[in-house]
C-alpha cells in the first residue's frame, strides 16, 4: 500500500506526533515499557528454545535374563 518501508522522514513524522500526543516525559515511560517487554519476550523465547531443542536422553532398558 505505502511501498512497504518507511524512510528517515516517514519516522520523524511519526516520532513527532507521539511526542505531540503524549509528551517527552510519558513517551520515554513507553519506550523504557517497551524496551523491557521486548527484552523479556526475547530471554523467554531463547529458555523456550533452549529448553525444546535439546533432544531428551535415550530411555534406558533394563534388561533381566
Amino acid at each position: 500500500m505505502f511501498g512497504g518501508k518507511l524512510g528517515l522522514p516517514e519516522l520523524l513524522v511519526i516520532v513527532a506526533i507521539a511526542l505531540l500526543i503524549f509528551g517527552p516525559k510519558k513517551l520515554g515511560e513507553l519506550g523504557k515499557g517497551l524496551g523491557e517487554g521486548i527484552r523479556n519476550f526475547k530471554s523467554s523465547m531463547s529458555e523456550h528454545n533452549s529448553t525444546t531443542t535439546t533432544p531428551p536422553p535415550p530411555p534406558t532398558e533394563d534388561k533381566k535374563s
